[in-house]
């Protein structure tokens, strides 16, 4: 290349980066991979729980996910087969 070209294409490419800057893609609202890693089946007591969400099985994840979210902001994901969390899954599904 010669003396003046150099210039001119790290000017192009500096005008495009420019262009691209600030730009970012839409995230999703669904995770495409399973949340849970393991699960936690002894009963916490309902007072704890601030919220729970229930998470049906498809094509991010096999499994069904139940996840409640701790008074103290903490996140446990609960075995779904366990009995005290069939209750809790079926008063969410009943409302």
């Amino acid at each position: 290349m010669t003396g003046k070209a150099v210039p001119a294409v790290l000017t192009l490419l500096l005008i495009a980066a420019l262009a691209t800057e600030g730009k970012a893609l839409p995230r999703s609202a669904v995770e495409l991979r399973c949340q849970c890693v393991g699960t936690h089946s002894k009963f916490i007591h309902p007072k704890f729980i601030q919220n729970v969400n229930l998470t049906p099985s498809g094509p991010h994840c096999k499994n069904v996910e139940v996840i409640a979210t701790l008074k103290d902001g903490r996140e446990v994901c609960l075995e779904p087969t366990a009995p005290w969390v069939k209750v809790i899954i079926k008063a969410i599904l009943d409302k």
